[in-house]
């Protein structure tokens, strides 16, 4: 049978959001992942980034994450893999960076099973072709791919015929040359004296953040380990780790708390209070101690990466690492030495070399946690103050993002088009009618979604979720109390819109 990517988008439910492709488990049968895999490899071929040669077989770099049905997706990726006559190296259960980062190293595409922070029901595959993440450019031509699946692999299911395993054995190298990456940046003893708290959940960095903690010199307490998948979404922190995150502190003595969310590229780091931090201020707070002078960030990050004058430049983009990517190599393509973003989520992406500390760090272009929870915990150490006077000394914006579960896409258009598709005039009017209590609309950004900033500065930004069936509202205020307000009412207005 012969069918294209874009057509098995249709029928299967599972397609490209804004971090690969993603879907309901029971939709990402064998026979899909199959195919997505294949769609890939033919992409490679044709923009000559897999070699076929008679001296070697070339190869693709295969990880997953925690969840139940990460094993079974890598092994539908595996035998894609080679069953198109390619070698498969699976650098085992291991963050996406750590992945992406051998890929670039090594000269070799490379596949990641995960879902992120969406729930357990769910999973995704990521694909990086030789010089990083996929990006929007590239699902069009991979979309188009015709792949051959042969119907004798698959059952009427979806489910391959047999129970073969390809996968080989584990290749611990590129989670080596990972952690080697993070202890070679810091001096020795770099985090002696620090007690640090792991929030371990079922992410997939779990074991390695104690581990590089501990050679920093840093003593580390575990909390909170599970066998069951938790999605940790760190731009919506759950009330029950908010709560846990101060009750750690307090029984511990903590400095602080780290943890990422389940593939490791997003970083959550708490302060000595039990506060977690906001990611777009966890991303600037790292670019500071970075010397970056070339900042990318969406649309939806605090205005204190303006309003600092810290950068030389800052690009705002849409709301997804793909199009962060694409501002950033704009950056590099004019030779601009010191090129990072970040996203609100907290993900920090590193578009060129940088030096710090006598170490050169190669640049990591794909959302990173690591580097985040240790460069804010050296910061503090450097300036002999607390996390919480680190994110203290920036300009005092505050922002806060919450989101409705199981809200269709298509009522989150039309909640979109309620307020866009008159004139100006007419859509100030308009939102100024359903949020009172927010006063006169100054701007309208419709970059990704509906950014509503008021003459009083206040902000609300609505946007339906690239990934899963939800809508999103991120608020911007000068005091959390007020963020936290502005999202719960904004909130309350839209699922009254959604029981319409």
């Amino acid at each position: 049978m012969r069918t294209t990517i874009e057509e098995l988008m249709q029928t299967s439910q599972v397609k490209f959001g804004t971090s690969g492709a993603r879907g309901l488990v029971s939709d990402m049968t064998d026979r899909v992942c199959y195919a997505y895999t294949l769609g890939f490899i033919q992409y490679l071929l044709k923009t000559q980034q897999l070699i076929v040669s008679n001296e070697s077989t070339a190869a693709i770099a295969l990880a997953g994450d925690l969840r139940n049905s990460t094993p079974k997706i890598l092994n539908a990726c595996a035998r894609a893999i080679t069953d198109s006559g390619f070698k498969v190296i699976n650098t085992g259960l291991i963050a996406t960076p750590a992945v992406a980062l051998y890929g670039l190293s090594h000269d070799c595409p490379a596949i990641m099973v995960t879902g992120s922070h969406i729930p357990d029901d769910r999973n995704g595959i990521k694909f990086y072709k030789l010089s990083g993440e996929i990006l929007k450019e590239d699902e069009i031509i991979i979309k188009n791919e015709a792949v051959n699946l042969s119907e004798e692999l698959f059952d009427p299911q979806g489910n391959f015929n047999d129970a073969k395993n390809v996968l080989p054995e584990i290749d611990s190298i590129a989670l080596e040359e990972y952690q080697q990456r993070y202890q070679s940046l810091f001096p020795e003893n770099a985090l002696a004296g620090k007690k640090i708290g792991v929030y371990q959940h079922s992410g997939v960095a779990r074991d390695l953040i104690p581990d590089i903690l501990e050679k920093l010199g840093a003593e580390v307490i575990k909390l909170g380990h599970s066998e069951r998948f938790i999605p940790v979404d760190t731009e919506a922190v759950r009330k029950e780790d908010v709560e846990l995150a101060k009750q750690w502190v307090a029984e511990h003595h903590l400095d602080a708390i780290v943890s990422t969310d389940g593939d490791a590229d997003r970083p959550l780091i708490g302060d000595e209070n039990g506060q977690w931090l906001r990611g777009d201020i966890v991303g600037f707070l790292c670019a500071q101690y970075l010397q970056i002078d070339h900042v990318v960030t969406p649309v939806s990050s605090n205005t204190c990466v303006e309003k600092s004058g810290f950068f030389v430049d800052v690009k705002r983009t849409r709301i997804g690492s793909p199009f962060v990517i694409e501002a950033m190599n704009h950056y590099v393509e004019d030779h601009y030495a010191a090129v990072a973003g970040y996203e609100a989520n907290g993900g920090f992406l590193l578009a060129t070399p940088i030096r710090k500390n006598n170490y050169l760090l190669s640049a990591l272009p794909t959302r990173d946690a690591i580097i985040v929870l240790l460069t804010l915990l050296h910061s503090s150490v450097e300036q002999g103050v607390s996390l919480s006077h680190l994110s203290a000394q920036l300009p005092q914006r505050y922002t806060y993002s919450d989101r409705i579960k199981d809200f269709a896409t298509q009522k989150s258009q039309q909640l979109i088009a309620r307020y866009t598709q008159a004139s100006e005039a007419e859509n100030k009017s308009c939102i100024e009618a359903d949020f009172p209590q927010f006063g006169p609309v100054a701007t309208m950004n419709t970059l990704d979604g509906l950014r509503i900033t008021f003459e009083s500065g206040d902000i609300i930004h609505f946007r339906p979720s690239g990934n899963a069936p939800e809508f999103r509202c991120y608020s911007e205020s000068n005091s959390m109390e007020k963020a936290l307000g502005i999202n719960g009412t904004a909130l309350q207005k839209i699922v009254s819109f959604k029981l319409l």
